[in-house]
């Protein structure tokens, strides 16, 4: 997510589902019992990489600038790094962002799109892609939508949700890169599963956080320990 003024933004391709078949998600009407699990997955930084489509086009827009590499962040607000870096670069940063199809040319992240079809597709399982837009909306929300339906397909489109407090969205999991995520609500409905990403991956969480390494990792393993026994 990009991180601006209080706002949290950040950071389309893919097949689509199978010719023929209606998604939903939670997978096909009428499987499972019980109250479906809910899960939140924040979309910059964990679906889309967002700091690597970051840097590439800082480094072509401004190839005399400095700039700070990957294994180098630190932070969850960029352009606050590279404001202390140089004096003028957080403006330079945040025109990468606010500039025409940023959003919609940013790769997937390794293995992501795969595991949130195959997420949207258990038994009792509501898949809801939750991202937050940045205030200079000329751009943004449109190609956070395309880029879903780009890489996901038309039918994933219903499973977006656009807030910038996250705190007020109920559900049992959010898989979200930011480590700090506050709001109007104290107490979310949700356990925050941080996603690691270049600029939180040396922070030490406290007990008992837990941390999503990358889509390699068993995702499922964090679903099924919040499913009723």
């Amino acid at each position: 997510m990009i991180r601006l003024g209080g706002w949290c933004a950040r950071r389309p391709r893919g097949a689509a589902f199978p010719a023929g078949r209606r998604w939903r998600s939670g997978g096909p009407a009428g499987r499972g019992a019980g109250r479906a699990l809910r899960v939140l997955v924040d979309m910059d930084g964990v679906l889309a990489d967002f700091e690597g489509g970051f840097l590439r086009k800082f480094r072509a827009r401004f190839p005399d600038q400095p700039f700070i590499a990957l294994e180098d962040r630190r932070g969850f607000w960029l352009s606050e790094q590279y404001g202390l870096l140089q004096p003028g670069l957080s403006e330079k940063a945040i025109s990468i962002w606010e500039s025409e199809n940023f959003f919609l040319d940013l790769e997937p992240l390794p293995g992501a799109v795969e595991a949130v079809k195959q997420m949207a597709n258990l038994e009792n399982t509501h898949v809801f892609i939750c991202t937050s837009p940045i205030k200079m909306y000329k751009y943004c929300p449109y190609e956070k939508y395309a880029w879903v339906e780009k890489h996901f397909g038309p039918d994933f489109l219903d499973q977006i949700v656009l807030s910038t407090d996250k705190t007020v969205v109920s559900a049992d999991l959010l898989i979200d890169d930011r480590p700090d995520i506050t709001g109007a609500e104290p107490n979310p409905s949700w356990e925050h599963i941080l996603f690691t990403a270049c600029h939180n991956r040396h922070l030490q969480l406290p007990r008992p956080g837990r941390r999503l390494h990358s889509w390699a990792d068993d995702w499922k393993a964090i679903l099924d320990s919040k499913r009723p026994r």
